[in-house]
């Protein structure tokens, strides 16, 4: 499903929400106490600002006894099987962002991924995969980066451990190409990227990966992953946690410049071994 329709359809999803609470009676702030959010949520979901997680939708059916009619619609708009089910909904608010914080520890994050190296990343994962899945895969992840190309484009900060540079995803050739992406886009003043090295030893964070987001009329969102799971948190103690633990990544790692100068020797590295082969 397109993002212009998926949109048009969660609209409807808020559309409905707000129908059914009035006709319920029911203020957004006295549905939200019974749902156990604030009323200021329920607006954001009535809005197609923000969207519900599943428990929400369920509990919502419960309080306006709408016979699971939200739990079923919020099940068929989630099922975007471009995305792994547990990553669609923080997919679903990146374009809404005005500002995305990343980490990665092992590899170059999704929005800065090339082609080829999205490809060579689908297949260390599915290896048997059919072409069309592992195609299908590397669009959806090149279409979610088009948000760093547009005028309106999201503030989009990164902070990468060196060994996502070092882990040689896809031989000597697939990492240059993507390590100059990456610093083409920080000489083009479209991203920032800082860099963890080596010799910063240990750090919060160490083999996971997280997302901040923050909205222009809804409350920052973090994401955080695992193996085949995702969670994502707007509970505002959960989210101010995960900013300590961004800034202190941000504080172990290099300046920008400093950081830039490491990608780009390391794919200059990458070169020499292309062309030495």
């Amino acid at each position: 499903m397109a993002n212009a329709s998926r949109q048009a359809a969660w609209e409807f999803w808020g559309t409905e929400l707000k129908r059914r609470r009035e006709e319920a009676g029911l203020t957004q702030d006295a549905l939200g106490r019974m749902v156990f959010l604030s009323g200021g949520y329920i607006g954001q979901f009535e809005q197609a600002i923000r969207k519900p997680q599943l428990d929400v939708a369920v509990r919502i059916d419960e309080v306006l006894q709408t016979d699971g009619f939200f739990e079923r619609t919020w099940r068929k708009l989630i099922d975007d099987k471009r995305y792994a089910d547990y990553f669609a909904a923080a997919a679903d608010l990146e374009p809404l962002a005005t500002k995305i914080c990343e980490f990665e520890s092992m590899i170059v994050p999704g929005l800065l991924q090339t082609a080829a190296y999205a490809q060579e990343l689908t297949l260390a994962h599915n290896p048997l995969a059919a072409d069309k899945f592992v195609q299908d895969t590397v669009h959806a992840r090149l279409d979610r980066a088009i948000i760093l190309k547009e005028a309106t484009r999201p503030l989009y900060w990164a902070v990468l451990h060196e060994a996502a540079l070092r882990v040689p995803v896809g031989g000597p050739s697939v990492m240059a190409e993507q390590l100059e992406h990456v610093a083409r886009l920080m000489r083009e003043r479209k991203i920032l990227v800082q860099v963890v090295p080596f010799a910063a030893g240990a750090c919060t964070q160490m083999g996971k990966s997280l997302k901040l987001m923050e909205f222009e009329d809804a409350p920052p969102t973090s994401y955080t992953e695992a193996v085949y799971s995702g969670n994502l948190l707007d509970d505002p103690a959960v989210v101010k946690r995960v900013q300590q633990d961004y800034d202190l990544l941000r504080a172990a790692a290099l300046s920008p410049e400093a950081s830039r100068a490491l990608i780009e020797s390391a794919a200059e590295d990458y070169r020499q071994c292309v062309s030495t082969t």
